[in-house]
């Protein structure tokens, strides 16, 4: 959390300086940014939001990298004089619109110092130290190990003298901390205003910023979380963080579907009933309540939880849970000596005398269990697909999530966000399949939109080469990664390293990997053997390095300079068909009479290969290769799609003309 104040509205705040002159030569930007070049393409967009806001229309944006789209935004933002949300798809673009947009933006604004802009920017709750949980931890023998025992000492000397309680203060905490965990400030935990610790709270002292702020700059997973809890509680007036406002400009725009979809959904895991056990029985403990009866309780609770999750359907992964009714009809039983055991747990927790007010928290945590699980496993409800998934936690246990998402949001988003809104504004490099914007629309929930596609400030045509081989095989036959392995070892020969080469599978990755160790002369990262920023880190200070990774690394990662001269990508990214909630929006489409390929899967696809080109050309100054390893975009009807919605690459299908453009004769 953090802020600036304001102490006087700037001459653009009352639009005595129009958009022209702040964008235009000779105006306000040309004067003020050292590395000033006009650009049509941000002025078009600052004319375009600032349209936008002044009639109250939601706007869709595809503005290529390089526009400027981040002034583009904040600058008629600032002209409006409206309180603006601005969501971003990373905790990294907040930071860079907070630390880095808005003080440049100040600083041109008011050259003398006279005034300062009212902004601030919120982080998720679980970035926050919850005072609470700090103090009652305090003696307590919940601490494990020695480094545990540092880490409570460091983090308490830091609670005295922090003004945030954010753990990015923190640098020498491990970013898998245990200890975080059970001193975080997420809201299952939390006791709101009839918490000892309220007017002290962090997450109380961010609310109070944001209601003072005209600017609030979140993330794409903060917001959506924040909207749906304030829907479920019926916009009760303390639920969530965000205030209300009429306007939000959504950056990055192209993930909204999947994060809404997360959001809008239900997940119950084996670690959340052992972490609400958890809870009580430490509390409990704390206030010399836990009887005998209530150690009956958590046991029942706990043992039912692990017969029920260990009954679930077996699978690797991610898959659907389609035969719910069948595994009720055969563990009925389980399942509903589980549920009884949590409204025991609820019954002893309430009928305890005099207690403290976490107790009414564990009853409210057990009865959202208790309803999600009957949600979970008795739902009809036909926009929803159920499933479940399987991921190693710590001490490589393995973790169940019983899952329910939504198969369309559209319909959510239209009701509970877009028809709530006087103007939102939705931006990104890529946004854009084919020319326009109607799949986002569709997916979305999107009506009456004004749209606006921008050519990339970048000269494509003389900075980018685009190769598609024409002769490896299909990449969904055996014999492909061998073909692409040989192809890649011969294009990083002449480029020299200086690479990512991006995959769609892990397993891929691995096997190609390991089919070039021993063949390649350059330096070889693979994602996964480290932190993700350490690897980007290794891979900027290594001269020809080359990095094999999968998905992480297709967005929000940005190397500028020859250091990354070639973006190779092994196949066109089509979502797995076999994951649930790809299946079950494909099964929804087509059972409505669309075509799910076309209206779902490959314009998806586009959006995720933009992606991953994207990575490449960053500056006027950079100058490389893209390489498609997957020539059905020549051979397939549906690869004109992809082509027409790409960037005006120059195209090749001639390994020679590789070498001529890194001057190889």
């Amino acid at each position: 959390m953090a802020s600036t104040s304001q102490s006087s509205v700037p001459a653009i705040g009352n639009k005595s300086v129009s958009l022209y002159q702040f964008f235009a030569p000779g105006g306000v930007l040309s004067r003020t940014h050292p590395a000033y070049e006009f650009r049509r393409g941000q002025l078009q967009m600052a004319e375009a939001v600032g349209r936008a806001l002044e009639e109250k229309r939601h706007l869709i944006v595809e503005a290529g990298t390089g526009t400027g789209k981040t002034l583009a935004y904040l600058v008629p933002v600032i002209r409006s004089g409206k309180r603006v949300i601005i969501s971003t798809g990373t905790k990294n673009l907040q930071e860079q619109l907070f630390h880095k947009d808005i003080p440049f933006l100040e600083q041109a604004l008011f050259p003398n110092g006279e005034g300062k802009l009212n902004v601030c920017y919120i982080k998720g709750r679980n970035n926050y130290l919850c005072r609470k949980k700090l103090y009652d931890l305090t003696g307590q023998p919940v601490l494990s190990g020695l480094e545990e025992i540092e880490q409570y000492r460091a983090i308490a000397a830091w609670e005295k003298t922090t003004n945030t309680g954010d753990r990015a203060e923190l640098s020498t905490l491990p970013e898998a901390s245990a200890l975080w965990f059970k001193l975080d400030a997420r809201a299952d935990t939390c006791l709101g205003q009839k918490c000892s610790e309220w007017d002290r709270c962090f997450i109380t002292e961010m609310h109070r910023r944001a209601m003072e702020s005209d600017i609030i700059i979140v993330n794409h997973h903060l917001f959506f979380a924040d909207l749906a809890i304030k829907q479920q509680t019926e916009n009760a007036p303390d639920a969530g963080i965000l205030p209300d406002v009429c306007t939000v400009i959504f950056d990055e725009a192209h993930e909204l579907e999947d994060v809404a979809g997360s959001y809008f959904g239900i997940s119950l895991s084996n670690t959340r009933v052992e972490e609400l056990c958890r809870d009580v029985e430490v509390s409990l403990q704390r206030n010399h309540m836990l009887s005998a009866s209530l150690s009956g309780a958590l046991k029942s609770v706990r043992e039912r939880a692990q017969i029920f999750f260990s009954l679930l359907p077996q699978g690797e992964g991610r898959f659907a849970f389609d035969n719910r009714r069948e595994f009720l009809e055969e563990n009925g039983d389980e399942f509903l000596a589980l549920q009884q055991s949590l409204q025991r747990l609820s019954s002893e927790l309430e009928n305890l005398p005099s207690k403290p007010e976490e107790i009414f928290n564990f009853v409210r945590r057990a009865g959202e269990i208790h309803f999600q699980f009957g949600f979970l496993m008795e739902s009809e409800d036909r926009n929803t697909v159920f499933w479940i998934e399987r991921r190693r936690g710590g001490r490589e246990r393995l973790n169940v999530f019983l899952q329910a998402t939504p198969i369309d949001v559209a319909p959510i988003l239209k009701s509970c966000l877009f028809d709530t809104l006087e103007c939102a504004v939705l931006t990104s490099a890529t946004l854009a399949v084919g020319a326009g914007f109607e799949s986002m629309r569709r997916r979305l929930g999107l009506e009456h939109t004004r749209e606006l596609v921008l050519p990339s400030h970048f000269d494509y045509q003389s900075q980018a080469l685009f190769y598609v081989p024409p002769d490896l095989p299909d990449p969904r036959t055996p014999q492909f990664a061998v073909k692409a392995a040989d192809r890649i070892r011969r294009v990083l020969e002449i480029t020299r390293g200086r690479a990512f080469v991006l995959f769609t599978s892990y397993a891929q990755m691995k096997d190609v990997y390991q089919r070039l160790l021993g063949e390649l002369e350059f330096p070889m990262f693979l994602q996964g053997d480290a932190p993700k920023s350490a690897l980007l880190e290794e891979f900027r200070l290594t001269p020809h390095a080359v990095l094999f990774a999968t998905s992480s690394f297709w967005q929000g990662v940005d190397v500028q300079g020859e250091q990354l001269s070639c973006v190779i990508i092994d196949r066109l990214p089509f979502a797995v068909p076999s994951d649930p909630v790809v299946a079950a929006r494909v099964k929804s489409i087509d059972t409505e009479g669309g075509n799910a390929f076309y209206q779902y899967q490959v314009p998806a696809a586009v959006i995720t290969l933009k992606q991953g080109f994207g990575r490449l050309i960053r500056s006027l100054q950079d100058r490389g290769l893209l390489v498609l390893l997957d020539n059905r975009i020549l051979k397939k009807a549906y690869g004109k799609v992809f082509l027409e919605s790409l960037p005006d690459y120059r195209r090749t299908i001639a390994l020679q003309d590789v070498e001529e453009f890194f001057g190889i004769n």
